[in-house]
C-alpha cells in the first residue's frame, strides 16, 4: 500500500506531535527515523510513555489537538483509547505510540526497530 500524502512533510508532523507529548510531560520521547530502513512502513515513530492511564489519555488527545490546529490532519487510524495503556496514533508517514511505562518496557519498540536512528528529545 502506497503511502499517503500529508498535508505537512512527516518532519514537521513529527516536530507538532513531539509538541503535544511534551504540553502533557510525557517521558523518554524518542524518535525512530525509519526512512532508512527496508521495508518500513512509515517514516518515523514516536515512542513516550505516561505515568496513569489519565495521563497517556490526555497525551494522546494533546497529540490530536495540535495536529489538527496546526495541520488541519486528523488520525488515519487510533487505537487503544478504551484502556489508555497502549494508545498507537496512525498519521501514516508518522505513528505515535503513547505507553504506560511497564506497557512500553515489556513490549520494547525501540529494540525491534534497532535498525532505525533513535533520538531522544530531552524533557
Amino acid at each position: 500500500m502506497a503511502k499517503k500524502q500529508a498535508s505537512v512533510n512527516s518532519e514537521k508532523l513529527a516536530e507538532i506531535i513531539i509538541s503535544g507529548i511534551q504540553d502533557k510531560k510525557g517521558h523518554q520521547i524518542k524518535i525512530m527515523d525509519l526512512r532508512k530502513v527496508q521495508n518500513s512502513i512509515s517514516d518515523f515513530f514516536i515512542v513516550c510513555h505516561g505515568t496513569s492511564n489519565r495521563q497517556v489519555d490526555s497525551i494522546a488527545d494533546s497529540i490530536v489537538e495540535q495536529v489538527q490546529k496546526i495541520s488541519g490532519e486528523k488520525p488515519f487510524n487510533l487505537e487503544g483509547k478504551s484502556l489508555a495503556d497502549w494508545i498507537l496514533l496512525d498519521y501514516v508517514n508518522v505513528v505515535v505510540h503513547v505507553f504506560q511505562e511497564e506497557i512500553r518496557s515489556h513490549y520494547a519498540l525501540e529494540d525491534l526497530w534497532a535498525d532505525a536512528i533513535i533520538t531522544e528529545v530531552k524533557e
